[in-house]
């Protein structure tokens, strides 16, 4: 199978290609087998490739050259990719959860005029990313990684007539180019420094070339990280994503769960070995990662916006996984990226399903008792809940805790602790987030309502609208299932020493070498416990003011009404680089143009050339077209040449 790796990134690009040629001309039937067909097909490939891997134990790791791409003297660059246990378990990811997604968007999307271009754009997402997965160099991976950076300007300002989301979808790509720049210049470090950008090379050359804590190794570490802070939006470039949610809420489910969020957290990963060199640097994306998660939590705790909250959620639960990478836990922060995978496209998928059934309305505030009309949203939007949550048994009750253990055994106790506050923050929000929207009182009332999202949604106000909320169809309802189901069961393949078999530690064994030695029983029990206890906290402070006495969270609100406001605004990040950067670049832009483009450059060109005119016009009063004037001006030259002569 593994003279078939190409088709994997193959199909989806075949999809897009086809669809962004014919699709105006082709039924939506057949624009919808081509969108979802081809990432279903790329995902059955990629599940072959998978079970290639698993069969091929610790030997697991295969590199396929397609074609040779940049060859210049010693320096050669090929189309290659790298399958092992890392790039196909996200290959998995990318396909699986993206089919997922293209499946639910033939419901979600069935009513919009630009049907085939949504389709040509998601398909060309998932391709992009899978670039980036399967990659064998760094020049490949960038490709990728500015594909996927392409692709989310294109998907988020997809109803690009709506000034708001035309304004989003820019944001993301300017925020994201800053990183980008950084994580450029760290590519041509390595390419210096190694004379090779093949992770092969690199990673083999690297412990030899350096010892531990080498500047160099550092610098090119950090430059790495900077793409990573832009693409999986940490702290202080964040600032894109809250505002993605502009685009149709399929496309925020693929960003989020499947595809460019995740991108920076692959990356770290794949270069664990220059990572492991950089304790510094580690250090830095512990550190960056735990205080996102936190500060992310924070704002999530206030924000009304249902999507706004769970795109706060990623945020936080990107941090995470750069906590468990920044301790050098590879394998468990690649393991939260998986059950995160499952859990927030259902989340996200649900609130779309929501949105789906209330005329677009996701103002949490406009909500509410829509347990009895949405059964199924409403079952598997607790599920999702319960998993991000870190209930027992849920998939993210093992995939954190097991980055929160590995945080607290590697000395990290500072930050372990506030990986623990964040859980609980994290369990409170999101019930808070489930109570508001299924649980209280209806705050509409029974009407006739349209079934879908469009670009003219209304806007989010306090009130009592009348709607008239339904399940979604099918084609909507079958993936939040299954996701469900994932986000169930996921888990149990990453388990705790003390409570069974961890797969995954084996499984990754090829990429990242033998797992470290399992953590005291008692000591992993006390930890379970914390984690566990911190995430019921959360649960029932959330149904004590939301349920129970919904008073509660009105009179904080009031009595602390300075903190509220703080975390309401969102710390006034957005006006701080308003104010610092942005104005000061729009008026900087503005003055190059009026004054330094349009008077000075202009002004000198434009006056060179009516100087230039006058000139001319005044030499062209010699042309007479009289010979004799002709003849006086020469007979009037000779004398004067005479005349000088003859003086001289």
């Amino acid at each position: 199978m593994i003279n078939y790796l190409w088709l994997v990134p193959a199909l989806p690009l075949a999809g897009a290609a086809i669809n962004a040629i014919f699709s105006r001309k082709m039924p939506r039937w057949l624009v919808s087998v081509l969108g979802v067909g081809s990432v279903g097909l790329s995902f059955l490939v990629a599940l072959a490739e998978f079970f290639t891997v698993l069969g091929a134990g610790a030997q697991g790791v295969f590199n396929v050259s397609i074609y040779s791409w940049i060859p210049v003297g010693n320096f050669k660059i090929d189309v290659a990719f790298l399958l092992d246990p890392l790039s196909a378990l996200m290959l998995l990811g990318v396909t699986g959860v993206g089919f997922l997604i293209h499946v639910y968007s033939t419901g979600y999307m069935a009513e919009d005029e630009s049907y085939g271009r949504f389709f040509t754009y998601l398909n060309l997402f998932v391709f992009s990313m899978l670039i980036l997965v399967l990659g064998s160099n760094y020049l490949l991976m960038y490709v990728g990684w500015a594909l996927v950076g392409l692709c989310s300007y294109l998907l988020i300002s997809f109803w690009f007539t709506r000034p708001a989301a035309a304004a989003a979808g820019k944001k993301a790509f300017i925020t994201t180019r800053i990183g980008d720049f950084g994580f450029g210049l760290g590519v041509i470090l390595i390419f210096v420094t190694f004379g090779s950008l093949n992770f092969a090379d690199v990673f083999a050359r690297a412990p030899q070339m350096f010892q531990l804590g080498a500047p160099i190794i550092t610098t090119i570490t950090l430059l790495l990280f900077a793409g990573a802070v832009g693409k999986s939006a940490q702290l202080p470039l964040y600032v894109w994503l809250p505002d993605a949610m502009e685009g149709p809420t399929p496309v925020s489910a693929l960003i989020h769960a499947a595809t460019m969020v995740t991108a920076g957290v692959y990356m770290v990963a794949r270069s664990h070995v220059l990572f492991s060199l950089a304790p510094f640097s580690s250090e830095v994306v512990a550190v960056i990662g735990a205080v996102t998660a936190l500060f992310a939590a924070t704002i999530a705790l206030t924000q009304m916006d249902l999507k706004r909250v769970l795109a706060y959620s990623t945020i936080s639960q990107l941090g995470y996984m750069f906590l468990g990478v920044g301790v050098a836990a590879y394998g468990a922060g690649i393991f939260h990226l998986m059950t995160h995978a499952f859990f927030k496209a259902l989340l996200f998928l649900a609130a779309g399903s929501v949105m789906h059934a209330m005329n677009g309305v996701i103002d949490m505030r406009q909500l509410g008792g829509l347990r009895s009309k949405m059964r199924w949203t409403y079952i598997t939007f607790f599920a999702a809940a319960l998993a991000i949550s870190g209930f027992p048994l849920f998939s993210g009750f093992f995939s954190k805790d097991e980055i929160l253990a590995q945080a607290f055994e590697s000395g990290h106790i500072i930050l372990w602790a506030i990986g623990l506050l964040t859980a609980g923050l994290t369990a409170f929000y999101i019930f808070r987030a489930f109570f508001l929207t299924f649980h209280t009182q209806a705050r509409w009332t029974e009407d006739e309502g349209r079934k879908t999202e469009s670009r003219h949604s209304p806007s989010s106000v306090v009130g009592h609208p009348s709607f008239h909320p339904h399940e979604s169809p099918a084609s909507m309802t079958v993936p939040l299932a299954i996701l469900a189901v994932l986000a169930v069961v996921a888990g149990f393949v990453g388990m705790p020493s003390v409570m069974g078999p961890n797969f995954l530690e084996g499984f990754f064994a090829p990429v990242f070498g033998e797992a470290a030695a399992a953590i005291p029983a008692g000591t992993e029990w006390m930890l379970i416990g914390a984690s566990v206890a911190v995430g019921l906290i959360g649960i029932g402070v959330a149904y004590w003011f939301y349920i129970a006495s919904p008073e509660i969270p009105v009179n904080l609100a009031a009595q602390f009404k300075g903190i509220y406001t703080l975390l309401w605004n969102k710390y006034y990040v957005d006006e701080f680089y308003s104010a610092v950067f942005v104005e000061p670049g729009r008026r900087l832009a503005m003055f190059l143009w009026q004054v330094i483009d349009v008077q000075v450059i202009d002004g000198f060109a434009n006056g060179l050339g009516r100087a230039m005119a006058s000139f001319s016009g005044a030499l062209r009063g010699w042309q007479t077209g009289y010979a004799r004037a002709y003849a006086l001006l020469m007979l009037v030259g000779t004398v004067i040449v005479i005349g000088w002569l003859m003086l001289r």
